[in-house]
């Protein structure tokens, strides 16, 4: 994993007579810093000024990829002529307008539900635990449990999520100082990416000529993703935090204001860019 300034020589190159480029990112923790409650993560001013302007350069697309759900993320991004993925893929927004929600996933709602109002009744006595419904998922946030509490809320969690679980319907994931309960289907940010960017090559030129994805992301559900852009030939993958032994993205940035710098300087980059 190289830090991004050193890598920018090879994306300059990358990006250099690309026809198209795919622009996609997470939010928490990549477009907003991490903060320890979730409706708290409000996208600064001037990173949304600065996709605005990536979203209307020619040849670009934009798309943000989430752990929110779709109407969420939607309301948070606030920008219109942006590909949106909630519930790490399982419901998609695409430019065209189409609303894809997968079919398996809509079965398991009423499961997700019942197990949602549980955890609320019984995590609403530890103070810091936050239950957190997706509709399609659901995440138990702990961030602000006391040290002394997790193992309670880890306990109630397992005891309440078991009955799905074994019986294959729901499956648990574990993100930063947060538990996951998703549908068991085969989704994940990856397959998604995957999706956008295959979708994306048949409706338009970018199949018969170059074409650019990027992904920028923090978390561990992000490594599906890094590791599809690295498919591409001319794949970006961009993790955010300390760089990390174990990662299949390229390169790194440090802290979320320096993804904003990276998105400015990539927005100068492609004015330049001739035929723009």
């Amino acid at each position: 994993m190289k830090q991004l300034q050193y890598g920018w020589p090879d994306i300059v190159r990358k990006l250099r007579g690309a026809e198209s480029v795919l622009l996609f990112a997470d939010y928490d923790g990549t477009l907003t810093p991490i903060v320890d409650r979730p409706e708290d993560a409000v996208l600064p001013d001037e990173a949304k000024k600065m996709l605005r302007a990536l979203s209307i350069l020619p040849g670009f697309t934009l798309g943000v990829i989430s752990g929110r759900s779709l109407d969420d993320i939607m309301e948070r991004v606030g920008l219109i002529g942006v590909v949106y993925a909630g519930n790490h893929g399982l419901e998609i927004k695409e430019l065209s307008g189409i609303l894809y929600v997968d079919p398996e996933a809509k079965k398991v709602r009423p499961v997700i539900e019942r197990i949602c109002k549980e955890l609320k009744g019984k995590l609403g006595r530890i103070k810091g635990a936050l239950v957190e419904n997706k509709g399609l998922s659901l995440s138990v946030h702990y961030r602000l449990v006391d040290e002394g509490s997790l193992t309670k809320v880890r306990a109630v969690f397992d005891e309440a999520v078991k009955e799905a679980e074994e019986t294959g319907c729901v499956r648990v994931t574990h993100g930063k100082k947060v538990f996951e309960l998703r549908p068991a289907v085969d989704i994940d940010k990856g397959k998604a990416v995957r999706m956008l960017i295959d979708s994306h090559i048949k409706r338009s030129a970018a199949g018969n000529g170059k074409f650019v994805p990027i992904y920028i992301g923090d978390d561990r559900t992000d490594e599906d993703v890094f590791q599809a852009i690295e498919e591409y030939g001319m794949g970006i993958s961009i993790f955010v935090g300390a760089p990390r032994t174990r990662s299949a993205a390229r390169y790194y940035l440090n802290s979320t204001d320096e993804v904003l710098e990276f998105l400015k300087k990539l927005y100068r980059q492609m004015q330049k860019e001739p035929g723009r």
